[in-house]
Order: C-alpha cells, then sequence, then structure tokens
C-alpha cells in the first residue's frame, strides 16, 4: 500500500529551523523527522512512499541520494572505487520523490501525484510533521470494515492551551487543559480509497471544500487514538521531541525494542 507525505509546506511558524532546512528534515536525534514517520510505516509492512515536495525538496532528495553513506557505516577500497555498506536500513523502501509546488495546498499536492496512485484501490496519506503510537494494522481493519472513502485520525490536542467554557454573561462554568477535555482534532494519519479524487477539485485544500462533500455524501469516518500523538509545528515541540529522546521515551518508534511504550 503506498503512502503519500505531505513534505512541501514552507513551516513558518518554525522558523529557528525552517529558515535552512525543510520543516520535514527537522531532526529528532540523528535522523528527520520525516525518517522516523517512514520507519513507522515501514515498521506495518509499508514502504513504498511518494514524497510531495515543494519548499526545499532538493535538501529532501539530497539526503535520501546520499542517505546509505550519511547514516551507515562503510568501507572504501581500491581507493575508493569500491564502496561495502555494513548496513542500510532503508534498503527496502522505494521513494518517489514528486516536485508539487512551492505554494500548493494539501488538496493540489495530492491532486499532482494522481498518477503514480492509479493501481492502487486504497492508500494511505499523512503530514509529515506528526508522529504517533497508533496501531496501523487495526486503524487499516477498521477502515475496510467501514467501507468508506476516507478516514482520518482524531487526536488529542498535545498544546498546553486552557479550554474555557463561560455563559452568555461571561460568568466562566468550566476552564481545563486542552488535552483533557472531550475536544478531538485532525490528527492526519490518513486513509484514502482512490475515489477521493471525485471529491477533490483543483486548487481546493484537501480538508475543506472535499472532506464537506464526503460528510454529506457519509464517507468520511475518523478514527480515535487516545495514546500518544504530537506534531512538531513550533520550536517547543521541537524541544519536547528532543528531550523525549534523550529520556528513552519514545513511543512513536513502534519498531524499536527499546522504546518507551
Amino acid at each position: 500500500m503506498k503512502v503519500v507525505l505531505f513534505c512541501g509546506g514552507l513551516g513558518t511558524r518554525l522558523k529557528e529551523y525552517s529558515e535552512t532546512i525543510p520543516k520535514p528534515m527537522v531532526e529528532i536525534g540523528p535522523r528527520p523527522i520525516v525518517w522516523h514517520l517512514m520507519q513507522y510505516y515501514a515498521y506495518f509492512g509499508h514502504t513504498d512512499f511518494i514524497l510531495c515536495l515543494g519548499y526545499r525538496g532538493d535538501y529532501i532528495k539530497n539526503y535520501f541520494l546520499h542517505y546509505q553513506y550519511l547514516a551507515n557505516d562503510f568501507t572504501l577500497t581500491r581507493g575508493g572505487r569500491d564502496v561495502a555498506l555494513a548496513h542500510n536500513d532503508i534498503s527496502d523502501w522505494t521513494i518517489t520523490f514528486a516536485e508539487t509546488g512551492l505554494h500548493s495546498n494539501l488538496g493540489m499536492r495530492l491532486k499532482a501525484v494522481e498518477h503514480y496512485l492509479a493501481d492502487e484501490e486504497i492508500f494511505l496519506a499523512n503530514y509529515s510533521d506528526g508522529l504517533c503510537d497508533l496501531d496501523l494494522a487495526a486503524y487499516l481493519d477498521y477502515f475496510q470494515r467501514q467501507n468508506k472513502i476516507a478516514s482520518f485520525l482524531a487526536v488529542r490536542p498535545s498544546q498546553s492551551f486552557h479550554q474555557v467554557e463561560f455563559d452568555a454573561g461571561g460568568l466562566v462554568t468550566s476552564i481545563e487543559a486542552i488535552h483533557r477535555g472531550e475536544l478531538w482534532i485532525n490528527g492526519g494519519f490518513f486513509i484514502f480509497r482512490r475515489a477521493i479524487f471525485d471529491y477533490l477539485r483543483d486548487g481546493e485544500e484537501l480538508v475543506e471544500q472535499p472532506f464537506q462533500r464526503l460528510i454529506a455524501a457519509r464517507q468520511l469516518v475518523t478514527y480515535r487514538n487516545p495514546g500518544f500523538w504530537a506534531c512538531m509545528d513550533t520550536f517547543k515541540e521541537k524541544k519536547m521531541f528532543d528531550d523525549m529522546y534523550e529520556r528513552g521515551e519514545m513511543p512513536w518508534m513502534v519498531w524499536s525494542k527499546s522504546a518507551g511504550r
């Protein structure tokens, strides 16, 4: 099953990094966040990726073109003419790098790679800045049993805001941390049937007009993940991921026996 990853955004809210590198390439430990996301999908057997590129797509291409030497031990012999890799942890991945426009929205990027999905009845898609501990196999089983066109992951907000309720006169009736309330948000991790393209018009944002049409047709479902989910949207969240990595608490690393679960 192919995996479409939206990697072309400007990442303006993470400008401390995105002024020089694209947000999907901001690192957690020694690897960029998009690598963590791809490793997650690969763990569940989905190793055919389509990267929708835009801002600094050249940076992403160069990273993966030289990945085997940058991320692995290797031995040079015959004066550098022969290279023997000690290990390559993405050797079974297929990655298509698709230029989808510098200022394109998600719907436009998805439309731009439609031809790469011609043989896919069902495919996966996602933002490239969020990680979770979701059991993807269970989620796919749920989607197939629902027999709908589209699904996304409903998650608790990871931000530190407080949700406030008040009456018409302004009297506060409740206030609580937003992640403890009953608010659920779109966390990505989309599953689509090819029929999604019947609901997508040129220039439209994916989760706006097309999703409204899907709702009207009763063809959009969601799957709740009460476990770990977080996105790297700001410097504060970048630091959160770094701190978790340093402590060895990495619930998104479902492929690693040492991941904190």
